[in-house]
């Protein structure tokens, strides 16, 4: 079953550190883009940070500087350092990927169910 599991999320304190990671399942392949979006309940699903397979990465305005977007290509797995976290970066975080299934020829875009960072004293 093709799927993106996420770890990671959490409670964190304002200032600190948390590290998210997305696997996608073997049966996605040629994984070109991958990112994180977040989403605050009764908001729009917003992109945080994106990389493409090259490396070329992307991110939402308010995180520059404080998050990190990394991935593992032989691992098919995509990671996003939050430092300095802030209350504000307090949503639900998804996983995303554009790939294709093994017998398929077209690519799409697949979510990891979310996780949620909670950023509070």
């Amino acid at each position: 079953q093709a799927q993106l599991v996420e770890s990671g999320g959490g409670l964190v304190q304002p200032g600190g550190s948390l590290t998210l990671s997305c696997a996608a399942s073997q049966s996605i392949v040629s994984i070109n883009a991958m990112g994180w979006f977040r989403q605050a309940s009764g908001n729009q699903r917003v992109l945080v940070a994106i990389i493409t397979t090259g490396g070329g990465t992307n991110y939402l305005d308010s995180v520059k500087g404080r998050f990190t977007i990394s991935r593992d290509n032989a691992k098919n797995t995509v990671y996003l350092r939050m430092d300095s976290l802030k209350p504000e970066d307090t949503e639900t975080y998804y996983c995303y990927a554009i790939g294709r299934l093994v017998r398929e020829t077209t690519s799409s875009a697949y979510w990891g169910q979310g996780t949620q960072v909670t950023v509070s004293s």
